[in-house]
């Protein structure tokens, strides 16, 4: 019974030696993520609002175009 403990110490310790550290992350992936949670949101609420810009825009553009066709 004694020698089950050893064996577990001495397995848990050659499992441990020999091993490269593990990578470390890409520290600018780690700065390109937003600092709080509502940023992220805030971002994505901008980019919907360009986006919207840019619709507006293209349907004014073919309503000005479907009324000169029909002038």
């Amino acid at each position: 019974m004694k020698t089950i403990p050893a064996l577990l110490c001495l397995f848990a310790l050659a499992a441990c030696s020999n091993k490269p550290p593990a990578p470390e992350s890409d520290p600018k992936a780690a700065t390109a993520q937003p600092a709080a949670p509502w940023d992220a949101m805030k971002q994505d609420e901008q980019r919907a609002k360009d986006v919207q810009k840019i619709v507006d825009k293209q349907a004014a553009d073919q309503n000005k175009q479907i009324e000169q066709q029909t002038q």
